[in-house]
């Protein structure tokens, strides 16, 4: 297993050593209990964790944010780890995802997360999670069904932004009508492509009329 890429240490060096565990616990806990594919270990760096810290910049300061279908904690728990002003609750429906969720939270100390179990579209995820300033999520669905899910638990001029690959464009104009239906405006693609990345993450960013 590689060490973090010298630009962390460089430009997180607090963060630096809660990344290098939780990249450990990925490639070691996570990928034993299938939560982590083998074939992802190789690249979790650059594919997962640090397009992940990519998007904290998005974030405004002391921020409520909900990640929904958290899955391992991308990308919630690098932003936590990254910005320790964000108060971040990790949304997950199956019971094995967030009990490693849970033992990840408490062997990082991340004492601004929350694990949640449960769906984004229940009662119970909006009575806790609702009225939040932005939702994230990562490889969970299509940009409609997203939508559906995400924007009903933000305040009024929060943000949903949700990690996309490249064909984020033509996602935006298939789902432009569900996502007017369900309450945003403004759909855009962010392009976020910092230092310490080799390619850059796309973000379809989204605010709640």
């Amino acid at each position: 297993m590689s060490p973090p890429p010298p630009a962390v240490d460089i430009e997180f060096p607090v963060a630096a050593d809660k990344l290098k565990k939780y990249h450990d616990s990925l490639a070691t806990v996570a990928s034993v209990r299938g939560i982590i594919g083998p074939r992802e270990v190789p690249r979790l760096w650059e594919r997962h964790i640090l397009n992940c810290v990519a998007v904290a910049e998005l974030m405004p300061e002391d921020a409520s944010v909900v990640d929904i279908g958290s899955g391992a904690g991308l990308p919630g728990i690098p932003l936590a780890i990254v910005r320790p002003d964000l108060k971040i609750t990790l949304v997950e429906s199956a019971l094995r995802r967030t009990t490693y969720l849970s033992e990840v939270v408490q062997e990082l100390g991340l004492e601004n997360v929350t694990v949640l179990r449960g769906r984004a579209e229940s009662k119970d995820v909006a009575a806790v999670a609702g009225n939040s300033d932005v939702i994230t999520s990562r490889a969970v669905a299509p940009l409609g069904r997203l939508a559906e899910w995400s924007l009903p638990l933000l305040r009024s001029g929060g943000h949903m932004l949700a990690m996309k690959g490249d064909s984020v464009a033509e996602e935006v104009e298939r789902d432009a009508a569900l996502v007017k239906k369900f309450g945003g405006r403004n759909a855009k693609v962010t392009e976020v492509a910092p230092s310490y990345v080799e390619e850059p993450t796309f973000i379809i960013d989204i605010a709640k009329k």
